[in-house]
């Protein structure tokens, strides 16, 4: 049987699943808002669609598994706005659908430790939207519904090198700030197995093994470049566009003993200096 990944909002994270399943002989169907990434997607074997755009009721009747990684805004998400009574009309058919949030739903919690049963407390508005949609999601019946939070993403493309090769990385110091992270084939192979263990209404962490103070990731990316670390700027003094500015608004430490467990998933990259590294090599043509 021939399975199919109907992928809304196909982008960095659903780009790295897609050769996982690819190269079992899914067919895979993503959506994008940008009629120019229509080469993009066909030249990685994906079957592009616009959205909002193109009639997407054929790619849901002949999808059985869904991910989501449109994300939503003030007016909620905009997959349910446009598609929901057809999903919720095929609930049953799928086998699996994956929705892409944040582990910003948890909000701020001075440094300490959050896991999936922490209850949730966003103190940002992108962080109450993903709340409000992942509840929005959750509110249909009979639909195979795990919800994956994903802490900061890295990895090809995506990293702390090339401001720090261009000498505009700076370290913002504040006191007690920690994130976690998770290297985008992280995420891969954790959507893999949970497509390979459905498990309806379960609900997983994404990132590593070891949340750090930022300064600490840049510093570490300088030292591999064997440039000189950026300077220090004290966080109240730093001029920082609003978006930067809220992601230091919260301060927490995630758990991800659930997808070990649960899913028998072993990090590629269980902390920042091996993805990094990594990444290094891979920019090196290791």
């Amino acid at each position: 049987m021939t399975h199919t990944l109907l992928s809304f909002g196909h982008g960095y994270s659903a780009r790295a699943l897609s050769p996982l399943l690819l190269a079992e002989g899914w067919r895979v169907i993503g959506t994008t808002r940008s009629p120019d990434k229509r080469p993009q997607l066909e030249a990685e074997s994906i079957e592009p669609r616009l959205f909002p755009g193109d009639d997407l009721r054929p790619a849901l009747e002949a999808a059985d598994h869904l991910l989501i990684s449109a994300g939503p805004d003030a007016a909620g998400d905009p997959v349910l706005a446009a598609l929901g009574q057809e999903i919720a009309a095929r609930a049953r058919q799928f086998a699996w659908v994956g929705y892409l949030s944040t582990t910003g739903v948890y909000g701020d919690h001075g440094g300490g430790w959050v896991d999936e049963d922490t209850p949730l407390a966003p103190s940002t508005r992108r962080g109450v939207w993903r709340q409000q949609a992942e509840a929005a999601w959750q509110a249909i019946p009979g639909l195979p519904l795990h919800i994956f939070r994903l802490a900061g993403i890295y990895g090809p493309g995506r990293g702390p090198f090339a401001k720090v090769r261009q000498g505009s990385a700076r370290r913002i110091i504040k006191p007690g700030q920690v994130f976690s992270r998770i290297h985008v084939e992280d995420i891969a192979q954790v959507l893999r197995a949970s497509i390979a263990r459905p498990d309806p209404g379960a609900i997983y962490n994404l990132c590593d093994d070891d949340p750090a103070p930022p300064q600490d990731v840049i510093a570490y990316a300088a030292e591999l470049l064997d440039v000189p670390i950026p300077e220090a700027v004290p966080f109240d003094s730093a001029e920082m566009t609003p978006m930067a500015r809220s992601f230091y608004a919260e301060s927490k430490r995630v758990r991800n003993d659930r997808i070990k467990r649960e899913l028998g998933v072993t990090l590629k990259y269980p902390d920042y200096r091996s993805g990094l590294r990594a990444l290094l090599d891979r920019d090196r043509g290791k």
